[in-house]
């Protein structure tokens, strides 16, 4: 898929490692990554543990050979509350992609926006050069929170924001500019734009092209090959929907978050409280069933 499509940058997360880790296409990485895990030693825990790291990375790295860009690579979500856990891991991800000769400027590293995690990606930034990719972004309070720890880049959720209020409304089908996760971004690069904030605004999880021909204009929209596919059909000319110019216009109000208003303003929203508590035990679940795999490699 992105031989076919180009992409300037991918990204990956523990739910598509763990399925593309079952296909045989790819078995000399998982072989790789169980190698480097008994090689380094340790317990059993320790062995799978660096095994899962490395097949992170080993998955980076070829996806680096195919494009120009930066692939982005998340750390254990398990990790989610633990803000030094996650500066550990992260660190410890970059100096595996320093040892396959990949610099870190080719790197981004997905964390959670929780609190913990936006701070972690704030001490990663400014202390180690390292470049952060705020995942599981739900509430305008994360994104806001995200902007002031200066990471570079965040992906709000369209479409399981969506999702939820397709499942928590009367309301089955939305208008693309009318869609809740639309609505979301768009409010969130105004917000960006018109302060003058330099972290990119990276639309994520699309359910339809009506959402993605809705955020034109955006920073970046990360597409999965399935709607990269269905937007390939159309010719079609697309006018921005969101501009700078126009979010400098704006009227919104600049606002500043310590954890303890963050923590009230994002457990305001209900939608964004059950997506991110949700989206982090799916991508835990997915690291369980991962390490499981390995673990039958590492014993055998």
């Amino acid at each position: 898929a992105i031989d076919e499509y180009k992409p300037l940058d991918a990204t990956t997360n523990p739910s598509l490692i763990l399925a593309a880790a079952q296909m045989p296409a790819y078995q000399e990485l998982v072989d790789d990554a169980v190698a480097y895990g008994k090689k380094l030693g340790g317990s059993e825990e320790e062995q799978i543990k660096n095994a899962c790291d490395k097949l992170f990375v080993l998955f980076g790295a070829e996806i680096l050979k195919r494009i120009p860009g930066r692939v982005s690579t998340e750390v254990d979500a398990r990790l989610s509350f633990d803000k030094d856990g996650m500066i550990q891991r992260a660190r410890r991800l970059i100096d595996l992609y320093k040892e396959a000769g990949i610099g870190k400027d080719r790197i981004l590293i997905k964390l959670s926006s929780t609190w913990e995690g936006i701070q972690a990606g704030k001490v990663l930034e400014a202390e180690h050069g390292i470049h952060c990719n705020m995942t599981l972004l739900f509430s305008f309070a994360q994104a806001v929170a995200c902007a002031e720890a200066g990471v570079t880049l965040i992906s709000p959720f369209v479409g399981r924001i969506l999702d939820w209020y397709v499942a928590n409304g009367d309301k089955k089908t939305y208008e693309p500019s009318e869609d809740p996760g639309v609505k979301s971004v768009t409010k969130i690069y105004n917000y960006y734009k018109k302060f003058g904030y330099k972290t990119i605004v990276m639309g994520a999880s699309f359910r339809n092209t009506g959402e993605i021909k809705a955020l034109t204009g955006c920073d970046y929209l990360t597409i999965s090959p399935k709607l990269l596919a269905e937007l390939s059909k159309e010719y079609v000319k697309l006018t921005p929907t969101l501009s700078v110019k126009e979010a400098q216009a704006c009227e919104l109000e600049k606002i500043h978050l310590d954890e303890k208003a963050f923590r009230w303003h994002h457990n305001e929203d209900q939608m964004a409280v059950e997506k991110l508590s949700e989206g982090i035990r799916k991508f835990a679940a997915d690291a369980i069933k991962l390490e499981r795999m390995l673990k039958v490699d590492v014993i055998s």
